[in-house]
């Protein structure tokens, strides 16, 4: 997938080249000024493949690396991340993908929530996470 980042407004957007961006109006990422959101994020891999079919651990684990690449396309690191949002399919297997979100976040330790949505985009999508950032100047 073609990936880019574009200043437009003041904003810079971040693109990972999927067909649906434009058609559904969205960027993975935006950031304006010191603070940066990132889209709802889910576990696919670089030629736009579903990793981890039936396996939330694993769809946790690669929708949050797939964040922390479009947060370092914004200038931005995974210790900057003040909330998150994590959506699943199925709440009675929170602890699998609460641990993948400890993995990356134990020491940053964002305001998060979890909620239990009925489905998501694809059957095979267990997981979907935002985040937003706050990038602060160095001092």
């Amino acid at each position: 997938m073609k990936t880019s980042e574009r200043m437009v407004n003041g904003r810079v957007r971040v693109s990972t080249g999927t067909p649906w961006e434009p058609v559904v109006g969205y960027s993975r990422a935006v950031r304006v000024g010191p603070y940066v959101h990132v889209s709802g994020t889910t576990a696919t891999d670089g030629e736009g493949r579903i990793v981890g079919v039936g396996d939330p651990y694993a769809q946790a684990v690669q929708t949050l690396k797939n964040i922390a690449s479009a947060l370092e396309r914004a200038g931005a690191r995974l210790e900057d991340v003040v909330r998150t949002r994590i959506y699943v399919t199925d709440i009675g297997r929170w602890e699998e993908v609460g641990r993948a979100h400890g993995e990356f976040f134990g020491e940053i330790r964002p305001a998060t929530s979890m909620v239990e949505v009925s489905r998501l985009i694809s059957p095979e999508i267990l997981v979907e996470i935002e985040a937003d950032a706050y990038v602060a100047e160095a001092v």
